[in-house]
Formats: structure tokens, sequence, C-alpha cells
């Protein structure tokens, strides 16, 4: 599993690492039933705190995308069964894209990276 932390990234490392263990099931880089590496490794790996990686995946759990079990690590659930209502989803979007358009970014500009990140999300996903 690549996770990757950017110390400018003014998101918390948890985030961070809930966001790009999102982005891999999204991808179908980590597929249903994928055991993830322990706590103790990604934290090792990653160089931060073990409650940092603990809470990432609480949260995963907590949105439906983990299945943890103490002792025996933590799977990836089907991504179907994450529970979402589109206003909950419309909001990060929204933020997001307010934060282009005040950073002056042009409507043709905004809208080919929003089409370039989907086409990342979508590349190695099974239709």
């Amino acid at each position: 599993m690549y996770i990757k932390l950017t110390p400018d990234d003014p998101r918390p490392q948890y985030q961070q690492v809930i966001d790009e263990i999102k982005a891999l099931i999204a991808r179908g880089d980590l597929p249903e039933g994928t055991i993830l590496p322990s706590v103790r490794q990604v934290a090792a790996d990653l160089g931060v705190n073990l409650n940092t990686i603990a809470a990432a995946y609480r949260a995963l759990q907590d949105e439906g995308l983990l299945d943890v079990r103490h002792g025996r690590g933590a799977v990836v659930r089907s991504r179907t069964t994450a529970t979402h209502n589109e206003g909950q989803l419309r909001t990060p979007l929204r933020t997001a894209l307010t934060q282009l358009v005040l950073a002056g970014m042009p409507r043709a500009e905004i809208m080919r990276l929003v089409s370039d990140e989907l086409a990342g999300l979508f590349k190695r996903v099974k239709s």
C-alpha cells in the first residue's frame, strides 16, 4: 500500500492517510477483501505516531470502507457498502470548487482538473 504524506499540506496527517486510502480504494488499487498493513507497520513506514494511523483506520471503519478487528487487522469492504447521502458528498465538493473559484481559476480549467481527477479514479475501476 503506497501512501504519501505531504508536510506542507494543511490537512492533519490522519486526514491525509484517510484521503490516500480512500483514493486507493476508489481507483481499485485496494479491492474488497484486501488486508491492510498493521497500524504499527504503516506508522513506522510513514514515520508517524501509531495513534495517527489508528484514528484514520477507525474513521474509515466508521464510513464503512474498512472492517477493523483488534488483533486481526483491517480489511477493505466493498465500496458499495459505504453509506453517504448526496448532501454529505456535496459539501466537500462545493468547498473544493469554491477554493478553486476564489483562487481565480477559470471555469474551463476547473472542469479540466475535475475531469482529470475523475479519469484517474475510474482508470482501474471495472465497469
